[in-house]
Order: C-alpha cells, then structure tokens, then sequence
C-alpha cells in the first residue's frame, strides 16, 4: 500500500510539490537496469496476432483498495514491465507482448484494472471511483505489493493515460514510457469544449454513457456483449481477430464492478460525476497537463479513429525527456494485441532512450 508520507504529498500537489517530491519510494529492492550496457538493441521477432491465447501465470495480490488480478511473465529477477489495458479490453491485449518480452529477460506484469477480470475491491463499503487519478495510484500501490521499486510503464487507452499519470506524479518509479495515442491525461475543462463532429461521432459511446439508457446497457449482459463487440470491430477496422478472441478478453467484464467503473470513468471526463475530494490535489495538477520528463517512445495507429493528426505533433511538446514518436500503418485502436511485434519493440527501444 501506498505510504502515508507519499499520499499526503499527492493530496497536496497544488503547493510547491515538484515532481521529483513526489519520486520513487525508499527502501524496494530496484529492477536492474535492463538497457544501458552499450550491447545492441535486440529486434523482437516477427509474430503474428493470436499465437498465444492464455498466459502462463495469473496471480492475485492485496495491493491497496483491490485485490489485483494480473498475469505475469519472464524471469522473476529481471527488469521490470507493467503493462496496461484499456476499454473495453483486458490483459489478453498484451498476450502476446508479452512472452516477447520475457524472452529478452523482462519480468512482464499485466494487472487487470479495477473492475475489470478477477481484480476486486476489497471492501464492499468503497466508492467505485474510476475518475483518473486512481487508476494511477492503484499501480503504484501494485508496486509497492510486489516490491517493485522501477519499471517500464507501457499502455494503451486507459492503460496509456494511467502510466502517463504515474509517469508524472511518480517519475522516480518510472524508467521509461510506451503510450500509444501519444498525450492522454484529462483536462476536463477542456473536455467541455466541442470537437470536430467526425471526432466526436468516434466517442459515441461515451455519450451515450452519460444517460440513463447506456447505464442499464452496459448493466444488461447481453447488450453489454454486443456493444464492446460493436467498438471492438469499428476502433480496429483492419484487424480480422475471431470470436473466440473477442470471447476471451469479454469474460473480464463479467466483474461486478465492471458497470460502475465504466459508467463512472467516461461521466467524469464529461464533469457529470464527480470524484473524490481527496483526490483534488492531484486532479488540479494533472488539469494543468504536466509535461513528461522520463524517456518515452509514443505509437499512433493510422486505423484507430482517435489517432490524433499531425504525426505526434498535436502533443510533442508535453514530452521534454529522451523522446521517439512511431506511427503504425493499418493497425487499429488495440494496437499491443493487433500489432504485439511493434509493440514490444517499443518498450525495449524507450528503455534505452
């Protein structure tokens, strides 16, 4: 769990706290550093989306407000990756990731997010509370669980905006960043001002979650199942995954919190929910868009209909560390799981920025 000293300097990140303040915690054994021995930079191998369908190792773990739910992979000493999933996906994005990364001698972490697969709330009594910050500090606090000091932070959606938060708050915990969509942290003021109407039409689903009928959908098994079908095959027009591909990722929103997180998380990026007032402090200084000092290698997927213009010049300026920007053509929203190869290449190239 998260230390009290640590959280209380979060909860005050509207003073003078600067982001090395804020740093890695004391007294975990440190990941040894995986990519600054002068040797070549190793070429993952081409493999193909769908070879591996499970993972080897699904764990659980007592790691703050949750009982985490992650699978893991590669040796048990070696530097560390944490891999983050979005919506509405679950750890099978990376599945094959990661086995590409345990081959190179990473320890490869993929946790479910809260309310999402086994990760479950330990006490019934908790908010379910999917405003930004959180997702960040159950990451952290799943690193303190496993005793973790440093790693690789690598994500997408969700997942991508959750590392660039830890990435911020916590640089000193972070080695490196993989983000795919470049710069994602929320700025809700700026959420209220209305986009371009063919971006708009992709975020759909979002509005339609801020009204009583998507609640009860995304309640309801059975249209929950066909409207994640429904995103899967429009985010990722060019990606030919199975049913069975589909039905092994969905099994993770049978959660009893799943609803909850969901509804709540796409409400307050709109302002129609609130959050937690001891999560204040870090709301008003994520609004403020912090720039990202840690090395980061960003990924735009040309078919994902989020994919901002411009080549990753829409958000270069918010990355003022060792910096590399990829764009991958024919490769849609889920881009680990559509195109792992790439992916994983990633993460060892922006652990040796």
């Amino acid at each position: 769990m998260i230390n009290r000293r640590t959280f209380s300097k979060l909860l005050g990140v509207g003073t003078s706290a600067t982001a090395a303040s804020l740093g890695g915690r004391q007294g975990l054994p440190a990941a040894s550093a995986a990519a600054h021995d002068g040797s070549a930079t190793p070429t993952m191998p081409t493999v193909a989306p769908g070879t591996h369908t499970s993972f080897d190792s699904l764990k659980q773990v007592r790691a703050g407000l949750l009982d985490v739910g992650y699978a893991e992979a590669g040796p048990a000493h070696g530097p560390v990756v944490i891999c983050l999933h979005g919506w509405p996906y679950d750890i099978h994005s990376f599945v094959d990731v990661a086995p590409l990364l345990g081959s190179e001698g990473y320890r490869v972490i993929v946790p479910y997010l809260r309310g999402h697969g086994s990760t479950r709330f330990v006490s019934a009594r908790t908010f379910r509370n999917a405003q930004q910050a959180v997702f960040a500090l159950d990451i952290v606090a799943l690193m303190d669980a496993l005793k973790i000091e440093k790693a690789v932070l690598a994500g997408f959606d969700w997942g991508a905006r959750t590392a660039a938060i830890v990435a911020v708050l916590w640089p000193r915990r972070c080695n490196a960043l993989v983000s795919v969509g470049g710069y994602l942290i929320t700025d809700r003021e700026a959420n209220l001002r209305p986009l371009a109407p063919k971006v708009e039409y992709a975020w759909w689903y979002q509005y339609y979650f801020a009204t009583e009928r998507g609640r009860l959908a995304m309640q309801d098994r059975t249209k929950r199942h066909e409207l994640t079908r429904l995103v899967w095959d429009t985010v990722s027009p060019t990606w030919p995954f199975d049913d069975a591909t589909f039905e092994r990722t969905a099994a993770a929103f049978e959660n009893p919190d799943y609803a909850d997180i969901v509804i709540h998380n796409y409400r307050w990026r709109l302002s129609l929910a609130e959050g937690e007032r001891r999560y204040d402090g870090i709301d008003k200084r994520l609004a403020a868009q912090p720039v990202i000092e840690v090395p980061t290698i960003t990924l735009d997927a040309d078919r994902d209909p989020f994919t901002a213009p411009g080549n990753g010049a829409a958000y270069r300026d918010r990355f003022t560390g060792a910096y590399d920007h990829r764009t991958l053509t024919s490769i849609g929203h889920n881009l680990p799981q559509e195109a792992p190869a790439a992916f994983a290449q990633a993460v060892v190239d922006a652990d040796r920025l």
